[in-house]
């Protein structure tokens, strides 16, 4: 695999930003703050839980061009407390929205600048299973099309409410 390989998982993450962007701006107050998902948790949540993803990807993949293997600590159990401790509810909607789409698009760059000598290194996750470079570079748009889809869900449950 090179770095051209990559670019369909690059553009899949460009045209989420570029559809959903968007999107998510015009959104009002009592949507992003009141719906809830299986998760209990509102659309700010969701976002900041993807910007929290973002965070953990971006150390993952990085230091996994200069190790062969690594143990990350557990961060799938402590969504919700990052979430908490982050107080994403509360945040500023726009400043949220802007800082998922740089930390994406810095993603985006990092993907395509990918050293892909390195894409069989991996990280052993909270279970003991290994996750090489090249599988989370190709999980990252679907968890993030995962949660764009909780989202998706919450607001077409705002406009069924309306009809």
């Amino acid at each position: 695999m090179n770095n051209s390989d990559l670019s369909v998982y690059t553009t899949e993450v460009v045209n989420i930003i570029n559809e959903w962007e968007p999107k998510l701006l015009a959104l009002p107050e009592n949507i992003i703050t009141e719906r809830r998902n299986h998760q209990n948790r509102t659309i700010k949540q969701l976002l900041g839980h993807l910007i929290d993803s973002a965070s953990n990807n971006h150390q993952r993949m990085i230091r996994l061009q200069y190790n062969d293997m690594l143990t990350f600590p557990d961060y799938t159990q402590d969504n919700d407390r990052w979430i908490a401790i982050q107080d994403y509810h509360h945040s500023d909607w726009k400043n949220l929205v802007c800082l998922w789409k740089s930390f994406n698009l810095h993603m985006v760059h990092l993907i395509r600048s990918i050293d892909t000598s390195k894409l069989n290194n991996y990280w052993t996750d909270y279970e003991g299973a290994k996750v090489t470079l090249g599988d989370m570079i190709k999980g990252y748009p679907w968890h993030l099309n995962l949660h764009i889809n909780d989202i998706n869900d919450l607001i077409n449950k705002y406009e069924d409410e309306q009809i």
